[in-house]
């Protein structure tokens, strides 16, 4: 039944009609054969390398936006499965009903099991090691755990701190010593594995330099995230959570399902947090499979108050009557998590808006191909806008790419390659019109970046041209800048930024 929910809630308006930026780069990038593809790693998205490898075979089938976020859909209907198992081997299949469900009605799980990204993947992956994990325990066997993880972790080198999450499990629970020298036999395996991603995605640090230290205020949103956004979900999940780690210790060498949940929802993000306080790696999706342990912990204090019910009923049949029995428990669980539904609804169908999303480079395309013509000249600023090009070519067919060199596949990178300073203004110099994709805050001046070829365009377009027609698509924006007659007065170029 959780699956069942997720997948039909992923694929409720799974058709947007259009892509953000980090899908798209999905899309196009998938598209390239396997060769282009390996060529791309080596300077850049090795993090993603697996990820991409498959969407190729997938996206060989169709190349489409629904098909994109097929994987997603499926992988987070897999791990509302997998917390249901999960819930059933720790507590009871209730309970195991109840905390599957209430993953797969999380805004949050639903957010990611629309987009064409690795992060529903990696959730999936995390959280069937976190099962594996729970039966190796007791049986000793534990291959299965190090194979799923260092797959998981080759999805998204993050996935690591799992193991940080497993280890604090196995010392709630005072495993013996053979169950440590198993455990860490596989921690071993899956570190070795991944150090080959890590030492060619150290190189590649530069793709994160936008990030920020996370705040307390971060922390606080993230636990919102997992536990419901809505204040009347809120609530009542932080209650229950409470009254689920009132086990979170059982006997020795025993796991338990708060002394499970409890880690995996916390020490990922707490740990990502704290390294990012001197080297900023946090984003909310590189731990998301910390998700999975919300809703057990939510899922065990409900049972504890089924549970408390159970004992208060009499055995007289009168009184039987009064009070409901298991099966009837187990439906009110279900009944609840629908009336969480209900309250989440709006933001469930809000988040299946394309404005939901950073921006919607399909509403950038349309805005452009009401505006650009045959022979047309147009310029990316930045060069990452030409994403809506490679993503959406219809409206640029017979258009000129000023700057660009060498094509993004060809020459291995995410958006081509573009000319030098010197060539630059060569190139402007020679027209008098020439339209810009753009984002509007870098050519409104409110941040300016420090590499020299986007600083150069902004400073060409502010002192050698005028804005014309404009249209706007979140902060994209499709403009047409003219060469103004003789005589204008340039402006100053702005000064440069911090970004």
């Amino acid at each position: 039944m959780p699956a069942l929910v997720m997948l039909v809630l992923g694929l409720w308006r799974l058709d947007r009609g259009g892509m953000w930026r980090d899908e798209a780069v999905s899309f196009q990038v998938g598209r390239r054969t396997v060769p282009q593809i390996w060529h791309l790693l080596h300077d850049v998205d090795a993090v993603h390398g697996l990820y991409y490898l498959l969407l190729h075979a997938v996206l060989a089938v169709h190349p489409g936006e629904v098909v994109l976020r097929l994987p997603s859909v499926c992988a987070a209907a897999g791990t509302a499965a997998l917390v249901a198992a999960l819930g059933s081997r720790l507590v009871r299949p209730r309970a195991g009903l109840w905390a599957g469900l209430l993953y797969a009605v999380t805004p949050m799980a639903g957010h990611y099991a629309q987009e064409g990204r690795s992060y529903a993947l990696v959730a999936a992956g995390a959280t069937a090691a976190t099962l594996l994990f729970v039966r190796a325990v007791p049986s000793g066997s534990w291959w299965p755990y190090g194979v799923v993880l260092a797959l998981t972790c080759w999805l998204h080198e993050f996935a690591v701190l799992l193991l940080l999450a497993h280890a604090v499990s196995l010392a709630l629970a005072r495993a013996g010593g053979r169950v440590w020298r198993g455990w860490g036999c596989a921690a071993a395996a899956v570190v070795l594995a991944l150090l080959p991603m890590v030492l060619v995605s150290r190189g590649q640090s530069a793709q994160l330099a936008w990030l920020r230290a996370p705040t307390a205020e971060t922390a606080g949103g993230l636990l919102r995230k997992f536990l419901g956004p809505a204040d009347s979900v809120y609530w009542v999940c932080v209650a229950l959570a409470c009254l689920g780690l009132l086990r979170l210790v059982g006997r020795r060498g025993e796991l338990t399902c708060a002394g499970v949940a409890l880690p995996v929802a916390v020490v990922p993000p707490l740990v990502l947090m704290l390294v990012s306080q001197a080297s900023p790696l946090y984003v909310d999706r590189y731990v998301l499979y910390a998700l999975s342990g919300a809703p057990l912990l939510v899922a065990c204090g409900a049972e504890r108050v089924a549970g408390a019910v159970e004992r208060l009923r009499p055995g007289g049949r009168g009184a039987r009557c009064r009070l409901p029995d298991s099966r009837a428990l187990a439906l009110l669980g279900v009944a609840a998590v629908a009336l969480s539904v209900f309250h989440q609804f709006p933001l469930l169908r809000a988040d299946r808006e394309p404005g939901a999303r950073a921006d919607d480079l399909g509403a950038v395309s349309r805005a452009a191909g009401r505006r650009l013509g045959e022979g047309d000249a147009v310029m990316f600023v930045p060069a990452a806008m030409r994403n809506v090009a490679l993503t959406y070519p219809r409206p640029f067919r017979g258009t000129r790419d000023v700057l660009r060199v060498a094509g993004a596949a060809k020459s291995g990178t995410l958006y081509g390659r573009e000319a030098g300073v010197a060539e630059l203004r060569r190139r402007l110099a020679r027209l008098d019109r020439v339209w810009v994709v753009g984002d509007r805050r870098l050519l409104g001046a409110r941040w300016v970046p420090r590499d020299p070829v986007e600083r150069a365009k902004v400073t060409v377009l502010w002192q050698q041209f005028a804005g014309r027609e404009e249209t706007v698509r979140g902060v994209a924006t499709v403009r047409l800048y003219v060469r103004p007659v003789s005589g204008w007065p340039p402006s100053a170029p702005p000064r440069p930024g911090r970004r």
